[in-house]
């Protein structure tokens, strides 16, 4: 008997609604009042959600079923431990959400021949959503059928008092197009970095777009080689800070027998964490305390790479680039941040730019992603469903 992928199982429906009979997995770091919501680390040991995160709450009142929780990196950081795309592709749940914070949804789907999707920042409501890299992060989606993720997404948007971070402005999914032609730019930067195999079958699958009504051009990053460098350090800057509540005092492991405040904090975060989260937040200290012209220069190069890519999109609607190296089904192993950003070098610019984007299932083909204009949801996603149609997808 095949062992499922849903650690926590605590089935609960809202009834009707366009999710209605569509079943979700989640990763624990998404609260469900009275769940186990571990994040994925001992520094929730035990900690159980006291309600629902806003988006469950939507997710629910469109008809979804919450099918369980799964296995996830510790915070979400990185995609190799994650049993929400495995649930997905074996059946066990529709949809999958995760925190995304550096590309976990495109590259956990690539893994396992899905679709994923990373939404917009600030137009789907992080509160009850537990995080670590604040200005970066949002609420992804995997699941074989593009139109079941549109469906979650459109429940999933909207305005939250309890999230002041949202745009003022909200993506409109009222009027689906599936016959406009769109222009895609092809990143001559990212395609650059490929071996001459990925590259072959990269370019391979982008043949693949014409015939759904895609016009491919030329398009150029100068600076794209930046985007690892900038992403590490504000992001870990940002990590460490956002760590610090997790100190062992209200919830979560307390080390035992130390002998005063100060040592109980240092034993109880020194055993809570684990190797590559403890080198990814000594970093964040280092710039933070020891190098912060750097973490403010980080900063000024993000304004200068979020404003090369904005004006792409004035001869442009979508950008294409690979997903990541390796081929349909990477290895997503990664026990350095050394690692982490060899694997998430192409998903980095529209976390960093907080743009919408969509790895593409395309049957055999290299691992594509498509990235849109900041809100340019909706149409980002009827690309994906015209293309899954196209190539003969059905709905799971």
């Amino acid at each position: 008997m095949k062992q499922s992928h849903i650690i926590h199982r605590g089935t609960r429906s809202a009834g009707d609604g366009p999710l209605e009979g569509k079943n979700i997995a989640l990763h624990p770091s998404v609260s469900v009042r009275d769940w186990p919501t571990e994040a994925g680390t001992r520094a929730l040991e035990g900690f159980i959600a006291l309600e629902d995160a806003t988006v469950v709450r939507r997710l629910e009142a469109a008809g979804a079923t919450l099918a369980g929780t799964t296995s996830m990196n510790e915070l979400g950081l990185g995609i190799d431990r994650d049993g929400a795309g495995p649930a997905v592709a074996a059946r066990e749940a529709d949809i999958a959400l995760l925190m995304d914070h550096m590309g976990e949804a495109r590259i956990g789907a690539a893994r396992v021949g899905l679709t994923g999707y990373k939404p917009s920042f600030g137009v789907i409501s992080r509160f009850g959503l537990i995080g670590l890299i604040p200005s970066m992060e949002c609420l992804g989606f995997m699941a074989k059928d593009p139109a079941d993720i549109r469906n979650a997404a459109a429940a999933a948007c909207g305005d939250d008092e309890q999230d002041f971070t949202l745009s003022p402005t909200m993506p409109d999914f009222s009027n689906p197009d599936q016959t406009a032609e769109y222009r895609l730019g092809v990143v001559s930067e990212a395609l650059a970095l490929l071996d001459p195999g990925d590259g072959e079958a990269f370019r391979t699958a982008l043949s693949e777009l014409e015939p759904a009504g895609c016009v491919l051009r030329d398009a150029s990053i100068a600076e794209f080689d930046l985007f690892p460098t900038v992403h590490h350090i504000i992001g870990s800057v940002e990590a460490s800070s956002s760590a610090g509540k997790f100190d062992g005092v209200r919830y979560g492991h307390r080390a035992r027998g130390t002998r005063d405040w100060n040592e109980m904090y240092l034993t109880s975060r020194g055993e809570a964490f684990g190797p590559l989260l403890k080198s990814f937040l000594f970093q964040g200290a280092f710039y933070q305390f020891e190098q912060y012209d750097a973490f403010e220069k980080a900063c000024r190069l993000r304004a200068r790479l979020v404003a090369s890519l904005e004006k792409l999109f004035d001869d442009i609607d979508f950008l294409v680039l690979p997903t990541t190296r390796g081929g349909a089904a990477p290895s997503v192993e990664t026990t350095t941040t050394g690692d982490l950003y060899n694997l998430f070098r192409f998903t980095l610019p529209a976390n960093l730019a907080g743009l919408p984007a969509v790895h593409l299932s395309l049957p055999g083909s290299a691992p594509v992603q498509v990235l849109g204009r900041r809100l340019d949801d909706a149409r980002l996603l009827d690309l994906a469903v015209r293309l899954n149609r196209h190539h003969g997808g059905t709905a799971s």
